[in-house]
């Protein structure tokens, strides 16, 4: 792993050096959108939906479109008078205890490692957590933005989680679960049955993503079998290579219809007619050979 962030966790005077490592990954096969026929792969360009004409990225900008449809575009200049912090700090707000956090606040999960000088302070923070059975609720800022996050410890390792704002997590309104009031005593004991007879320990390995599993089979035995189509490169480096281009030859246009002069469109008839000229200059000129030779014999 590589830590992807690097911190301190500070409660009241200790302070712990730490790094940030992305405790989770996707495991998902990934797929390109690619041409049935030959397997090239599809590029998308940006079109602006008003002229239609290729936007550079350096020309795009972010646009929050409110609930009339109108576009309110944001710059650069907008976002750096918003609150934002880049502190290196985990700072503890609170400690609470673990039943307390509703799991559905929960984000994306990261492992703190301690350095070399600060592992006593590091476990000492963990044993404690562990014995309280209590998360530290913290502040950190990642990428600049301010969130809310806990600690918490697995197998011997202090975890940080970050966590949904509370207005972030949708009330479910089904008003027809009232409706058919509560279960029967003679349901609840059936139900209860069912349980005992399904109840168990969670065992992790007990699961397999049995449809990542079969697609990598799938297409690992269409690579042996030799079903692999080998797409040709492209011509063009990038589609913002050929985007520049494009501009460019507008532009170019443009100065020469300025200034009276044959654009790019009309080169084409200007090269035939030149090609013209020079053929029928060599025609002459052979013509003229073959007489001298003539009146030589």
């Amino acid at each position: 792993m590589r830590a992807i962030w690097k911190g301190a966790v500070s409660f009241g005077l200790v302070n712990v050096p730490i790094r940030l490592y992305s405790a989770t990954e996707n495991h998902d096969v990934q797929f390109r959108q690619v041409h049935r026929e030959d397997g090239g792969r599809i590029k998308y360009q940006r079109i602006c939906s008003i002229d239609g004409e290729i936007v550079s990225y350096d020309d795009i900008a972010k646009g929050y479109e409110t609930e009339d449809g109108d576009m309110v575009v944001l710059t650069d200049e907008d976002f750096k008078d918003l609150p934002s912090k880049s502190s290196k700090e985990i700072a503890v707000e609170k400690f609470v205890p673990a039943d307390q956090i509703d799991p559905m606040l929960l984000d994306k999960c990261y492992y703190l490692e301690p350095d070399k000088a600060s592992t006593k302070p590091y476990v000492l923070l963990r044993d404690a957590l562990e014995k309280e059975n209590r998360m530290a609720v913290v502040s950190v800022s990642i990428r600049t933005r301010m969130t809310m996050a806990v600690l918490r410890v697995r197998d011997g390792v202090i975890v940080m989680q970050t966590m949904l704002w509370p207005d972030e997590i949708r009330k479910p309104d089904f008003a027809h679960l009232d409706d058919d009031g509560k279960a029967t005593k003679q349901e609840l004991a059936m139900a209860d049955l069912l349980i005992e007879q399904l109840a168990g320990d969670y065992v992790p390995d007990d699961y397999e993503d049995d449809y990542a599993t079969a697609l990598q089979s799938l297409v690992k035995a269409k690579v042996e079998g030799g079903e692999v189509q080998v797409a040709e490169e492209s011509k063009d480096e990038s589609g913002e290579v050929v985007d520049l281009l494009a501009a460019l030859k507008r532009s170019v246009d443009k100065a020469k219809a300025a200034r009276g002069e044959s654009t790019s469109d009309d080169a084409p008839a200007t090269k035939k007619a030149a090609s013209k000229s020079t053929a029928a200059k060599s025609t002459t000129k052979k013509a003229a050979a073959k007489k001298t030779a003539k009146k030589a014999s």
